[in-house]
Protein backbone atom coordinates (compact mmCIF):
# COMPACT_ATOMS: atom_id res chain seq x y z
CA UNK A 1 0.00 0.00 0.00
CA UNK A 2 1.43 3.35 -1.12
CA UNK A 3 0.82 5.86 1.64
CA UNK A 4 1.49 9.02 -0.52
CA UNK A 5 -1.65 11.23 -1.48
CA UNK A 6 -2.07 10.36 -5.17
CA UNK A 7 -2.06 13.81 -7.71
CA UNK A 8 -5.77 13.85 -7.96
CA UNK A 9 -6.38 13.49 -4.04
CA UNK A 10 -3.57 16.25 -3.28
CA UNK A 11 -5.34 18.38 -5.66
CA UNK A 12 -8.91 17.51 -4.01
CA UNK A 13 -7.21 18.21 -0.52
CA UNK A 14 -5.90 21.27 -1.66
CA UNK A 15 -8.89 22.79 -2.49
CA UNK A 16 -10.85 21.23 0.48
CA UNK A 17 -8.50 23.26 2.56
CA UNK A 18 -8.44 26.39 1.07
CA UNK A 19 -12.53 25.77 0.58
CA UNK A 20 -12.21 25.47 4.30
CA UNK A 21 -10.03 28.40 5.11
CA UNK A 22 -12.25 30.90 2.88
CA UNK A 23 -15.68 29.97 3.43
CA UNK A 24 -16.49 27.02 5.77
CA UNK A 25 -14.93 28.53 8.89
CA UNK A 26 -16.10 32.03 8.58
CA UNK A 27 -19.87 30.49 8.33
CA UNK A 28 -19.58 29.15 11.33
CA UNK A 29 -20.68 31.94 13.88
CA UNK A 30 -22.88 32.68 10.94
CA UNK A 31 -24.61 29.16 11.11
CA UNK A 32 -24.81 29.50 14.89
CA UNK A 33 -26.32 32.68 14.74
CA UNK A 34 -28.97 31.97 12.27
CA UNK A 35 -30.08 28.85 14.91
CA UNK A 36 -30.12 31.23 17.82
CA UNK A 37 -32.21 34.12 16.33
CA UNK A 38 -34.82 31.08 14.60
CA UNK A 39 -34.63 27.84 16.01
CA UNK A 40 -32.53 24.53 16.16
CA UNK A 41 -33.95 23.83 12.93
CA UNK A 42 -34.30 26.55 10.99
CA UNK A 43 -31.88 26.25 7.71
CA UNK A 44 -29.08 28.67 7.54
CA UNK A 45 -28.91 30.35 4.14
CA UNK A 46 -25.50 30.56 4.14
CA UNK A 47 -25.62 26.96 3.56
CA UNK A 48 -26.89 27.66 0.01
CA UNK A 49 -23.83 30.04 -0.43
CA UNK A 50 -21.41 27.12 0.40
CA UNK A 51 -23.07 24.63 -1.58
CA UNK A 52 -23.03 26.87 -4.63
CA UNK A 53 -19.38 27.42 -4.41
CA UNK A 54 -18.44 24.05 -3.55
CA UNK A 55 -20.14 22.93 -6.90
CA UNK A 56 -17.84 25.96 -8.96
CA UNK A 57 -15.13 24.45 -7.05
CA UNK A 58 -15.96 20.91 -8.05
CA UNK A 59 -15.85 19.62 -4.72
CA UNK A 60 -19.52 17.91 -4.78
CA UNK A 61 -20.50 14.16 -4.20
CA UNK A 62 -17.02 13.11 -3.32
CA UNK A 63 -18.24 10.16 -1.99
CA UNK A 64 -19.31 8.58 -4.72
CA UNK A 65 -16.20 7.17 -7.00
CA UNK A 66 -18.42 6.66 -9.91
CA UNK A 67 -19.26 10.48 -10.02
CA UNK A 68 -15.66 11.70 -8.38
CA UNK A 69 -13.37 10.02 -10.01
CA UNK A 70 -12.34 9.28 -6.18
CA UNK A 71 -11.65 6.13 -4.59
CA UNK A 72 -12.44 5.15 -0.90
CA UNK A 73 -8.94 5.85 0.14
CA UNK A 74 -8.29 9.31 -2.03
CA UNK A 75 -11.99 10.46 -0.63
CA UNK A 76 -10.58 10.05 2.76
CA UNK A 77 -8.36 12.29 3.34
CA UNK A 78 -10.91 15.30 1.84
CA UNK A 79 -13.40 13.61 4.10
CA UNK A 80 -11.48 13.91 7.38
CA UNK A 81 -10.61 17.88 6.29
CA UNK A 82 -14.12 17.88 6.41
CA UNK A 83 -14.78 16.57 10.21
CA UNK A 84 -12.67 19.65 11.23
CA UNK A 85 -16.24 21.50 11.04
CA UNK A 86 -18.53 18.19 11.14
CA UNK A 87 -21.80 20.30 11.51
CA UNK A 88 -21.04 22.40 7.98
CA UNK A 89 -18.62 20.78 5.77
CA UNK A 90 -19.96 17.59 4.95
CA UNK A 91 -23.69 19.06 3.90
CA UNK A 92 -21.40 22.02 2.05
CA UNK A 93 -19.85 19.39 -0.50
CA UNK A 94 -22.97 17.17 -0.41
CA UNK A 95 -21.33 14.44 1.53
CA UNK A 96 -23.37 14.16 4.60
CA UNK A 97 -25.10 11.45 6.70
CA UNK A 98 -27.46 9.88 6.68
CA UNK A 99 -27.85 11.12 2.25
CA UNK A 100 -24.65 9.96 1.67
CA UNK A 101 -25.60 6.34 3.06
CA UNK A 102 -29.42 6.77 0.85
CA UNK A 103 -28.25 7.98 -2.17
CA UNK A 104 -25.15 4.67 -2.49
CA UNK A 105 -28.97 2.38 -1.13
CA UNK A 106 -30.71 4.13 -4.02
CA UNK A 107 -27.63 4.18 -6.82
CA UNK A 108 -27.36 0.06 -5.71
CA UNK A 109 -31.19 -0.72 -5.52
CA UNK A 110 -33.63 2.02 -6.92
CA UNK A 111 -35.48 1.51 -10.14
CA UNK A 112 -35.45 4.03 -13.32
CA UNK A 113 -38.32 5.91 -11.70
CA UNK A 114 -37.18 5.93 -8.04
CA UNK A 115 -33.77 6.92 -9.23
CA UNK A 116 -35.29 9.79 -10.84
CA UNK A 117 -37.76 11.53 -8.02
CA UNK A 118 -35.21 10.87 -5.32
CA UNK A 119 -31.86 10.19 -6.43
CA UNK A 120 -31.21 13.15 -9.11
CA UNK A 121 -32.46 15.32 -6.80
CA UNK A 122 -30.48 14.26 -3.62
CA UNK A 123 -26.98 14.27 -6.33
CA UNK A 124 -28.03 18.00 -6.91
CA UNK A 125 -28.54 18.58 -2.96
CA UNK A 126 -32.24 20.02 -3.86
CA UNK A 127 -33.61 17.85 -1.08
CA UNK A 128 -32.49 15.97 2.11
CA UNK A 129 -33.40 11.98 3.14
CA UNK A 130 -33.23 9.81 6.30
CA UNK A 131 -33.02 6.39 6.86
CA UNK A 132 -35.45 5.14 9.09
CA UNK A 133 -34.51 1.31 10.85
CA UNK A 134 -34.03 2.12 14.70
CA UNK A 135 -36.83 1.13 16.85
CA UNK A 136 -37.05 2.21 20.51
CA UNK A 137 -38.59 -0.81 21.92
CA UNK A 138 -35.90 -4.19 20.68
CA UNK A 139 -32.10 -3.95 20.41
CA UNK A 140 -31.72 -2.56 16.73
CA UNK A 141 -28.08 -3.08 16.64
CA UNK A 142 -29.76 -6.71 15.47
CA UNK A 143 -31.84 -4.99 12.45
CA UNK A 144 -33.51 -8.43 12.75
CA UNK A 145 -35.37 -7.24 15.70
CA UNK A 146 -37.04 -4.62 14.18
CA UNK A 147 -40.83 -4.84 14.79
CA UNK A 148 -42.52 -2.33 11.67
CA UNK A 149 -44.33 -4.13 10.02
CA UNK A 150 -44.80 -3.41 5.82
CA UNK A 151 -47.84 -5.23 4.28
CA UNK A 152 -49.18 -5.67 1.15
CA UNK A 153 -52.79 -4.58 0.50
CA UNK A 154 -53.68 -5.04 -3.48
CA UNK A 155 -51.50 -2.27 -5.08
CA UNK A 156 -50.07 -0.15 -1.62
CA UNK A 157 -47.77 -1.41 1.06
CA UNK A 158 -49.55 -0.51 4.49
CA UNK A 159 -46.53 0.56 7.03
CA UNK A 160 -47.23 0.45 11.21
CA UNK A 161 -44.87 0.74 13.83
CA UNK A 162 -42.39 3.22 15.50
CA UNK A 163 -39.12 4.74 14.53
CA UNK A 164 -36.21 6.74 17.00
CA UNK A 165 -33.14 8.56 15.88
CA UNK A 166 -33.93 9.10 12.93
CA UNK A 167 -31.42 11.99 11.68
CA UNK A 168 -32.48 14.51 9.16
CA UNK A 169 -36.27 14.60 9.81
CA UNK A 170 -36.22 17.50 11.79
CA UNK A 171 -35.41 19.40 8.89
CA UNK A 172 -38.17 20.27 5.79
CA UNK A 173 -35.71 19.89 2.99
CA UNK A 174 -36.08 16.17 4.31
CA UNK A 175 -38.16 14.74 1.59
CA UNK A 176 -38.58 10.87 1.78
CA UNK A 177 -37.68 8.46 4.30
CA UNK A 178 -36.18 4.64 3.62
CA UNK A 179 -38.36 2.65 5.87
CA UNK A 180 -36.97 -0.37 7.14
CA UNK A 181 -40.29 -3.11 8.11
CA UNK A 182 -41.08 -6.90 8.05
CA UNK A 183 -43.34 -7.78 4.89
CA UNK A 184 -42.99 -12.09 6.18
CA UNK A 185 -42.11 -12.43 9.70
CA UNK A 186 -42.12 -16.13 8.92
CA UNK A 187 -39.49 -16.54 6.85
CA UNK A 188 -35.99 -16.99 7.63
CA UNK A 189 -34.63 -14.08 10.19
CA UNK A 190 -32.82 -12.71 7.05
CA UNK A 191 -34.89 -12.38 4.82
CA UNK A 192 -38.17 -11.06 6.30
CA UNK A 193 -37.15 -7.69 6.23
CA UNK A 194 -38.23 -5.01 3.10
CA UNK A 195 -37.18 -1.58 3.17
CA UNK A 196 -39.68 1.24 1.29
CA UNK A 197 -39.30 4.76 0.41
CA UNK A 198 -42.11 7.13 2.02
CA UNK A 199 -42.49 10.67 0.81
CA UNK A 200 -42.29 12.91 3.87
CA UNK A 201 -46.23 14.20 3.93
CA UNK A 202 -47.62 11.30 3.24
CA UNK A 203 -51.12 10.84 5.23
CA UNK A 204 -50.02 8.70 8.77
CA UNK A 205 -46.87 9.75 9.28
CA UNK A 206 -46.14 11.53 12.49
CA UNK A 207 -42.38 13.50 13.68
CA UNK A 208 -43.48 12.84 17.16
CA UNK A 209 -40.42 14.56 19.01
CA UNK A 210 -36.66 15.57 18.09
CA UNK A 211 -33.83 13.48 20.06
CA UNK A 212 -31.12 15.89 21.16
CA UNK A 213 -27.60 14.23 22.18
CA UNK A 214 -26.39 15.36 25.43
CA UNK A 215 -28.36 18.60 25.42
CA UNK A 216 -27.67 19.63 22.11
CA UNK A 217 -30.49 19.95 19.27
CA UNK A 218 -28.71 19.54 15.68
CA UNK A 219 -30.05 21.43 12.90
CA UNK A 220 -31.47 18.56 10.74
CA UNK A 221 -32.11 16.59 14.17
CA UNK A 222 -32.39 13.16 15.09
CA UNK A 223 -36.49 12.68 15.34
CA UNK A 224 -39.11 9.78 17.15
CA UNK A 225 -41.66 8.63 14.07
CA UNK A 226 -44.69 7.30 14.18
CA UNK A 227 -46.36 5.07 11.57
CA UNK A 228 -50.42 4.62 11.82
CA UNK A 229 -51.77 3.08 8.55
CA UNK A 230 -49.72 5.04 6.23
CA UNK A 231 -49.80 4.08 2.87
CA UNK A 232 -47.50 4.07 -0.05
CA UNK A 233 -47.61 2.84 -4.14
CA UNK A 234 -46.03 -0.71 -4.55
CA UNK A 235 -43.71 0.39 -6.49
CA UNK A 236 -42.27 2.21 -3.46
CA UNK A 237 -41.04 -1.26 -2.83
CA UNK A 238 -36.69 -0.70 -3.07
CA UNK A 239 -35.29 -3.91 -4.62
CA UNK A 240 -37.98 -6.95 -3.76
CA UNK A 241 -39.39 -8.53 -0.69
CA UNK A 242 -37.37 -9.63 1.54
CA UNK A 243 -34.24 -8.09 0.67
CA UNK A 244 -34.05 -5.20 3.61
CA UNK A 245 -31.46 -6.69 5.49
CA UNK A 246 -29.40 -7.09 2.61
CA UNK A 247 -29.60 -3.59 1.51
CA UNK A 248 -29.15 -2.46 5.38
CA UNK A 249 -25.86 -4.35 5.04
CA UNK A 250 -24.49 -2.54 1.93
CA UNK A 251 -25.74 0.53 2.88
CA UNK A 252 -23.77 0.41 5.95
CA UNK A 253 -20.87 -0.33 5.27
CA UNK A 254 -19.39 2.45 3.46
CA UNK A 255 -21.45 5.27 6.20
CA UNK A 256 -19.63 3.68 8.77
CA UNK A 257 -16.11 4.32 7.07
CA UNK A 258 -17.46 7.88 6.20
CA UNK A 259 -17.99 8.74 10.27
CA UNK A 260 -14.42 7.44 10.98
CA UNK A 261 -12.86 9.61 8.53
CA UNK A 262 -14.68 12.78 10.20
CA UNK A 263 -13.86 11.35 13.14
CA UNK A 264 -10.19 12.02 12.79
CA UNK A 265 -11.00 15.71 11.50
CA UNK A 266 -12.67 16.56 14.87
CA UNK A 267 -9.75 15.24 16.60
CA UNK A 268 -7.47 17.26 14.40
CA UNK A 269 -9.05 19.95 15.04
CA UNK A 270 -8.88 19.39 18.90
CA UNK A 271 -5.34 18.74 19.39
CA UNK A 272 -4.89 21.72 16.94
CA UNK A 273 -7.17 24.13 20.22
CA UNK A 274 -5.10 22.41 22.52
CA UNK A 275 -1.66 23.42 21.37
CA UNK A 276 -2.89 26.81 21.34
CA UNK A 277 -4.16 26.83 24.20
CA UNK A 278 -1.23 25.14 25.99
CA UNK A 279 1.18 27.67 24.23
CA UNK A 280 -0.93 30.52 25.47
CA UNK A 281 -2.17 29.84 28.80
CA UNK A 282 0.09 30.75 31.67
CA UNK A 283 -0.67 28.89 35.37
CA UNK A 284 1.59 28.73 38.62
CA UNK A 285 4.59 31.27 36.42
CA UNK A 286 4.52 28.89 32.98
CA UNK A 287 2.64 28.59 29.92
CA UNK A 288 0.65 25.26 30.41
CA UNK A 289 2.91 23.67 27.15
CA UNK A 290 6.25 23.96 29.70
CA UNK A 291 4.48 21.11 32.23
CA UNK A 292 5.30 17.19 31.14
CA UNK A 293 1.66 16.46 31.99
CA UNK A 294 0.19 18.60 29.15
CA UNK A 295 3.08 17.72 26.68
CA UNK A 296 2.15 13.84 27.17
CA UNK A 297 -1.26 14.98 26.43
CA UNK A 298 -0.37 16.22 23.03
CA UNK A 299 1.85 13.55 22.36
CA UNK A 300 -0.54 10.66 23.12
CA UNK A 301 -3.08 12.57 21.34
CA UNK A 302 -1.08 13.06 18.12
CA UNK A 303 0.41 9.10 18.55
CA UNK A 304 -3.26 8.42 18.75
CA UNK A 305 -4.51 10.31 15.32
CA UNK A 306 -1.99 9.06 13.43
CA UNK A 307 -2.48 5.24 14.11
CA UNK A 308 -6.04 5.59 13.61
CA UNK A 309 -5.75 7.54 9.76
CA UNK A 310 -3.43 4.77 8.61
CA UNK A 311 -5.92 2.35 10.21
CA UNK A 312 -8.48 4.20 8.35
CA UNK A 313 -6.96 4.46 5.50
CA UNK A 314 -5.95 0.63 5.52
CA UNK A 315 -9.91 -0.10 5.44
CA UNK A 316 -10.27 2.32 2.60
CA UNK A 317 -7.76 0.57 0.20
CA UNK A 318 -9.14 -2.58 0.92
CA UNK A 319 -12.67 -1.41 0.32
CA UNK A 320 -11.25 -0.04 -3.03
CA UNK A 321 -9.42 -3.43 -3.41
CA UNK A 322 -12.03 -6.13 -2.84
CA UNK A 323 -15.45 -4.20 -2.11
CA UNK A 324 -17.15 -3.95 1.49
CA UNK A 325 -17.48 -7.19 2.11
CA UNK A 326 -13.50 -7.60 1.96
CA UNK A 327 -12.91 -5.28 4.16
CA UNK A 328 -15.81 -6.66 6.66
CA UNK A 329 -13.25 -7.00 9.63
CA UNK A 330 -11.80 -4.02 9.02
CA UNK A 331 -14.65 -1.61 8.69
CA UNK A 332 -15.50 -2.54 12.20
CA UNK A 333 -12.36 -2.37 13.95
CA UNK A 334 -12.20 1.59 12.13
CA UNK A 335 -15.50 1.82 13.45
CA UNK A 336 -14.48 1.22 17.08
CA UNK A 337 -11.33 2.51 16.74
CA UNK A 338 -12.20 6.02 15.31
CA UNK A 339 -14.40 7.45 17.32
CA UNK A 340 -12.71 6.22 20.56
CA UNK A 341 -9.87 8.10 19.63
CA UNK A 342 -11.04 10.97 19.12
CA UNK A 343 -13.50 10.84 22.22
CA UNK A 344 -10.34 10.68 24.11
CA UNK A 345 -8.25 13.16 22.37
CA UNK A 346 -11.46 15.49 22.50
CA UNK A 347 -11.28 14.72 26.24
CA UNK A 348 -7.32 15.83 27.11
CA UNK A 349 -8.20 19.03 24.88
CA UNK A 350 -11.31 19.65 27.58
CA UNK A 351 -8.58 19.32 29.84
CA UNK A 352 -6.29 21.83 29.33
CA UNK A 353 -9.17 24.21 28.59
CA UNK A 354 -10.53 23.66 32.36
CA UNK A 355 -13.97 25.35 32.45
CA UNK A 356 -13.92 26.85 28.75
CA UNK A 357 -13.73 23.65 27.53
CA UNK A 358 -17.26 22.07 28.79
CA UNK A 359 -19.21 25.15 27.28
CA UNK A 360 -20.00 26.89 24.37
CA UNK A 361 -17.53 28.93 23.67
CA UNK A 362 -15.60 26.33 22.06
CA UNK A 363 -16.19 23.46 19.65
CA UNK A 364 -14.81 20.86 22.82
CA UNK A 365 -18.38 20.48 23.77
CA UNK A 366 -20.34 19.69 21.22
CA UNK A 367 -16.97 17.77 19.72
CA UNK A 368 -17.15 15.45 22.76
CA UNK A 369 -21.12 14.98 22.66
CA UNK A 370 -20.85 14.21 18.69
CA UNK A 371 -17.76 11.49 18.81
CA UNK A 372 -19.28 9.76 22.06
CA UNK A 373 -22.64 8.95 19.94
CA UNK A 374 -20.50 7.80 16.93
CA UNK A 375 -20.19 4.65 19.05
CA UNK A 376 -23.82 3.87 19.06
CA UNK A 377 -24.04 5.45 15.58
CA UNK A 378 -24.28 3.03 12.75
CA UNK A 379 -24.34 0.03 15.04
CA UNK A 380 -22.54 0.26 18.81
CA UNK A 381 -18.78 -0.83 19.70
CA UNK A 382 -20.02 -4.00 21.38
CA UNK A 383 -21.60 -5.37 18.00
CA UNK A 384 -18.65 -4.46 15.79
CA UNK A 385 -15.94 -5.76 18.55
CA UNK A 386 -18.36 -9.53 17.91
CA UNK A 387 -18.02 -9.06 14.76
CA UNK A 388 -13.71 -8.57 14.36
CA UNK A 389 -13.88 -11.72 16.98
CA UNK A 390 -15.85 -13.80 14.82
CA UNK A 391 -13.96 -12.96 11.94
CA UNK A 392 -10.59 -13.75 14.15
CA UNK A 393 -11.99 -17.05 15.50
CA UNK A 394 -12.52 -18.15 11.78
CA UNK A 395 -8.65 -17.73 11.13
CA UNK A 396 -6.04 -20.79 10.77
CA UNK A 397 -3.14 -19.32 12.67
CA UNK A 398 -0.14 -19.80 10.77
CA UNK A 399 1.82 -21.76 13.48
CA UNK A 400 -0.70 -24.79 12.86
CA UNK A 401 -0.09 -26.55 9.66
Amino acid sequence: MDFALSAKAQEATENMWDFMRSHVFPAEPVWAAHLKEHGPHAFPPVMDELKAEAKRRGLWNLFLPSLSGLSNLEYAAVAEISGWSPVIAPEAINCQAPDTGNMETLELFATPEQRERWLEPLLAGQIRSAFAMTEPDVASSDATNITTSITRDGDEYVINGRKWWITGASDERCQVFIVMGKTDPEAEAHLQQSMVLVPRDTPGLTIERDLPIFGYNDQHGHCELVFEDVRVPATSLLGEEGDGFKIAQARLGPGRIHHAMRAIGMAERALALMVERAKSREAFGHHLADYANVQDLIAQSRIDINMVRLHVYNAAWLIDQHGAKGARSEISEIKVSAPAMATKVIDRAIEVFGGMGVSDDTVLAYFYAWARVLRIVDGPDAVHRRTVARVEMKKTPPHRG
